[in-house]
């Protein structure tokens, strides 16, 4: 699995595991490096020039909270919050205390998310994003005149994974076209053979197919909602 360890805590892929007496790996192929305040400082980013923030994930709402600390801004209560679903909105109160009025979630789907930004376009929205980010929030924004900032505030970067040259898996769950760039990234010499591939969403089943190599354990489908739902249909599928 190409996330991190949950370490303790007991997770839907465990059970898996347990049912069908696996040997599982978490192993995160990517990392999450902050970006300085000092560096946002120099692009002159001026967070209270902002009346409203779009927050998409726990990353940006941790880098955001802690930029804002690091420049010593205090949030107005007049601040608002975008949120791609209800989970990062909640995870948002691990750093203030929201009112509903200024709080806004979507449920998780990117045009819905978008709708509801559209109707506040007088804000003007700051940003907090990754180094690699999809391009459809900045374009939605352009496309519609809506003011807004863009601002790196932590980069996604290649996990060291050399330890693993010579490790076999009979399958390797990827959840991020970052994923499949850090494999090749590591391992240039990459080649599938009869390792199975399961690979999370569009954009990962795309790079998977842009890379050469199979999605064996394409997800999420009618039939499986979930990577641990494709997984155990695909082991059911083998051992009949």
């Amino acid at each position: 699995m190409s996330q991190p360890d949950p370490g303790d805590k007991k997770t839907p892929y465990h059970a898996l595991a347990d049912r069908f007496k696996l040997k599982l790996d978490f192993r995160p192929f990517i990392q999450v490096d902050q970006v300085p305040a000092r560096e946002l400082r120099k692009q002159r980013l001026d967070i209270l020039d902002h009346t409203a923030v779009i927050l998409t994930s726990r990353n940006a709402v941790d880098n955001f909270f802690r930029i804002a600390e690091e420049m010593k801004v205090e949030l107005p209560a007049t601040m608002k919050y975008f949120c791609m679903n209800e989970g990062v909105s909640l995870y948002t109160q691990k750093y203030t205390v929201l009112r509903k009025r200024k709080m806004f979630f979507g449920k998780g789907r990117i045009p819905e998310f978008l709708t509801l930004v559209k109707n506040h376009a007088k804000e003007k929205f700051l940003f907090p994003c990754s180094n690699i980010r999809a391009d459809v929030i900045p374009d939605f924004l352009e496309e519609h005149k809506i003011k807004y900032t863009e601002a790196i505030m932590y980069k996604t970067v290649n996990a060291d994974l050399s330890d693993l040259a010579d490790v076999y898996y009979d399958i390797i769950c990827f959840f991020s076209p970052a994923d499949i760039k850090s494999l090749f990234d590591n391992f240039p010499d990459f080649v599938q053979n009869n390792t199975r591939l399961a690979g999370w969403g569009k954009t990962t089943h795309q790079a998977i197919e842009e890379a050469g190599l199979t999605n064996n354990i394409p997800a999420p489908s009618p039939d499986a909602p979930s990577m641990v739902a494709a997984l155990e249909n695909y082991i059911l599928q083998v051992n009949a």
